[in-house]
C-alpha cells in the first residue's frame, strides 16, 4: 500500500485501520498512535493542510492517551 499523500488519503486509511468497538484498549492505543504519526508524516506533505493535519496529530495524541490512563485504571 501506498503511504497517503494527502489528509483525505490519512482520513482513508485512519478510516481503514479502524479496530472493532470491542478490541482491547491496547488495540485502540496503538490505532490512535500509529494515526498520529501518520498525520504528523502528511503534515510534511500535504503543506495546504498541514495546520488541520497538526490538528489531527494533538487530537490522535489526546486520544492515545485517554484511552491508555483508562487502560491502567487512571482517572481523568
Amino acid at each position: 500500500m501506498n503511504e497517503p499523500q494527502t489528509l483525505r488519503d490519512a482520513h482513508a486509511v485512519a478510516t481503514a485501520r479502524r479496530p472493532r468497538a470491542e478490541a482491547d484498549r491496547s488495540e485502540w492505543v496503538r490505532f490512535h498512535r500509529a494515526n498520529a504519526r501518520m498525520y504528523r508524516e502528511v503534515s510534511d506533505v500535504d503543506r495546504g493542510h498541514h495546520h488541520e493535519l497538526k490538528y489531527w496529530v494533538g487530537y490522535e495524541e489526546r486520544k492515545a492517551e485517554e484511552v491508555a490512563g483508562l487502560a491502567s485504571g487512571k482517572d481523568g
